[in-house]
């Protein structure tokens, strides 16, 4: 029988994730007939290589998605807004890695080890969310604990590197740690303080009710997908001077006891999650071991002495690969293998 290929598009291909997604459908051999690469004007004749090729970067608009099977956005919420819609009224359907549609109630947030069943709601609006980096690390290894025990409290505190807010973040970080060692003044742009040498705990805008964005989104988006819409979840979100790859540490409470063997069985058993806990031979994980790789690395696995029925983990991912681009992916392969067929041959 012959194998099923689509025509694939990139919206925002020339970003960070878009570019990381290309990578991902080349590496996973994703069945591409045709790839049609999408940009702002700015970047409309320049050329992205895939399988070899010299592929030119074409402008994104509304007529730009004729003929596309699968549409994978990464160009930001408002041009997903304003694009999304008339993908799926060209009969694509669309993975989307902004934040436009996550928390809509008739479109499926989906990270396909947790909730590949949800996918199938594509059919509500022809789009599937993408959640956002930090929550998919997070609760990759919460799954299976949950699973065993039953999710109670999540607090979770995020060590989230540069390329979490682009490419020019993380030349910003470069250019001011070379700044630091000549002397010279740091120039202060894509964050609110300088990012070389400290700490920032602050990412997306701040609420009224004193979190950001950014903490709101890991709080409602984990609900959604785990399927537990009562979860008390905190969270505090903080950029640190890392270049790629976030970390998360994670303190759960279950209605069950789950010791740390347990914990560690259940983790390594999960697809895409890996246990690196030897804390005795400086074994754990860390963003720069993390960064380019697929899985999800638990560590400092232990029980949390002061409550009962928790666990205190460390999670590190690569933000652009699951956290992202290989999540959005994921989501389409679970298409093509079970819901899409070519329309465009």
């Amino acid at each position: 029988m012959a194998t099923k290929r689509f025509n694939v598009a990139v919206a925002g291909a020339t970003g960070a994730v878009g570019e990381v997604m290309l990578q991902i459908l080349e590496e996973r051999n994703f069945p591409v007939r045709n790839i049609r690469l999408l940009a702002s004007e700015r970047s409309v004749g320049k050329r992205l290589r895939f399988r070899g090729e010299e592929v030119p970067v074409e402008l994104l608009g509304k007529s730009a998605f004729k003929g596309i099977d699968i549409a994978l956005f990464s160009a930001g919420a408002s041009r997903s807004r304003e694009f999304a819609p008339a993908a799926w009224e060209s009969g694509a359907v669309v993975v989307d890695n902004s934040s436009a549609f996550r928390m809509e109630p008739d479109i499926p947030l989906a990270v396909p080890e947790i909730n590949a069943d949800a996918i199938a709601q594509y059919r509500n609006r022809g789009i599937i969310a993408n959640p956002n980096c930090t929550t998919i690390i997070a609760i990759m290894p919460l799954k299976p604990l949950h699973d065993f025990g039953t999710l109670r409290r999540v607090v979770a505190s995020s060590y989230q590197s540069t390329s979490g807010a682009g490419a020019k973040a993380m030349a910003e970080l470069i250019a001011q740690t070379k700044a630091f060692a000549r002397g010279e003044k740091l120039d202060v742009a894509a964050f609110q303080h300088q990012i070389a040498f400290n700490v920032i705990p602050h990412i997306d805008a701040f609420l009224e009710n004193g979190y950001t964005k950014e903490e709101m989104k890991m709080t409602n988006e984990g609900r959604k997908i785990m399927g537990i819409p009562d979860l008390r979840v905190t969270c505090t979100t903080v950029r640190v001077p890392v270049l790629t790859a976030h970390s998360i540490s994670v303190n759960a409470q279950f209605e069950r006891k789950i010791s740390r063997e347990k914990a560690r069985e259940l983790i390594a058993a999960f697809p895409g999650c890996q246990v690196m806990d030897d804390p005795a031979s400086n074994v754990y994980p860390m963003p720069l071991f993390c960064a380019g790789k697929d899985d999800c690395y638990v560590g400092r696995i232990r029980e949390d002495e002061s409550a009962e029925n928790a666990l205190n983990f460390w999670v590190c991912g690569d933000q652009l690969r699951k956290g992202a681009a290989l999540n959005a992916v994921q989501i389409a392969e679970v298409l093509v293998r079970k819901h899409l067929q070519p329309a465009h041959a």
